[in-house]
């Protein structure tokens, strides 16, 4: 068989689990709900249900659902790049898979599970808001149950493990022979981080945040167990929607428009890195340019030639 067969499985997957229920909900976002008993009819394709998706109740939910995306991918970056540098790079290498099971230990439980414990946390009668009131750090009881306060903590509770393994990956597969280089050549710590660490880790960071801010976009179930209603996201109006409402139709434009939103950000996120960390790439090449006893690219060859000599 040719060697392209053994990639028919993974193939056959994603047209089956993937492309194809896609598609189905694209298709479906065209119609409309044929009466009070029906669930979508393709009959008569419009753009209506988009519009109806735009209206600003909608619009207002998708903002929320966007920031609170952003700044729980932000979180959890923060929270989990010096975990994970610590767990590949100062702890001990004979206690490093127990570290990654103890990170792993949340999954182990159902996601739900998880959520409704940190309800239970939060609520005003709970154990912390009791000892937030002993400590004398509030004066009445916890308020940010069914806030989208409560939301973000949630995301990133259940989101973070996401985050830490890639960058243990990635960190771990730096080396220490890098490190040491550059601190034999007189970098000190922060910028044998910023420089050498850090650069070479970025597939890591990207991946951690693809797969934090991904699914946490059409995270529901924290929303729907901690926000209430000041913590809505669009993942529980499209579930509202196929579920209660029984508006196929519209609640497929609204995934469809949810998908379009985290494709726009990541592009727009990959834009804004790409422009920042420009001049950087820039001055390297300009760097390793001399260094290599020639002027930079973008002078002329002559230039180059006398600068060669001299070297």
């Amino acid at each position: 068989m040719p060697s392209f067969a053994l990639a028919i499985p993974a193939w056959a997957w994603l047209l089956v689990f993937f492309v194809a229920p896609v598609a189905m909900v694209v298709w479906f976002s065209f119609g409309y709900k044929p009466g009070i008993f029906g669930t979508h009819a393709n009959d008569v394709l419009s753009f209506d249900r988009y519009l109806e998706a735009l209206s600003p109740t909608f619009f207002t939910t998708f903002l929320n659902t966007l920031w609170i995306g952003l700044a729980g991918t932000a979180l959890c970056l923060v929270i989990g790049l010096p975990v994970a540098y610590w767990m590949a790079v100062k702890a001990p290498p004979s206690k490093r898979g127990l570290l990654i099971a103890l990170v792993m230990v949340p999954f182990w439980t159902n996601f739900l599970v998880r959520t409704i414990g940190w309800q239970v946390i939060l609520a005003p009668e709970g154990w912390l808001s009791s000892l937030l009131q002993d400590l004398g750090l509030i004066a009445g009881p916890l308020d940010i149950l069914y806030t989208r306060t409560a939301v973000l903590i949630g995301v990133v509770y259940n989101y973070l493990p996401l985050m830490i393994l890639p960058l243990f990956v990635a960190f771990d597969r730096v080396g220490t022979p890098l490190r040491e280089a550059s601190k034999d050549l007189g970098a000190d710590r922060w910028r044998t981080f910023a420089r050498v660490t850090l650069p070479l880790a970025r597939p890591g960071v990207i991946a951690g945040v693809l797969l934090v801010f991904i699914p946490l976009m059409g995270d529901y179930i924290t929303a729907t167990v901690l926000g209430g209603a000041k913590g809505n996201m669009v993942g529980q109006l499209v579930a509202s929607q196929f579920q209660t409402a029984q508006n196929w139709a519209l609640g497929s434009a609204m995934a469809v428009m949810l998908i379009l939103v985290i494709m726009v950000t990541v592009a727009i996120g990959a834009l804004v890195v790409w422009l920042v960390t420009l001049p950087f790439r820039i001055r390297n090449r300009l760097v390793i340019g001399a260094a290599n006893g020639g002027a930079p690219a973008e002078a002329p060859a002559p230039a180059r030639e006398t600068q060669g000599v001299a070297s």
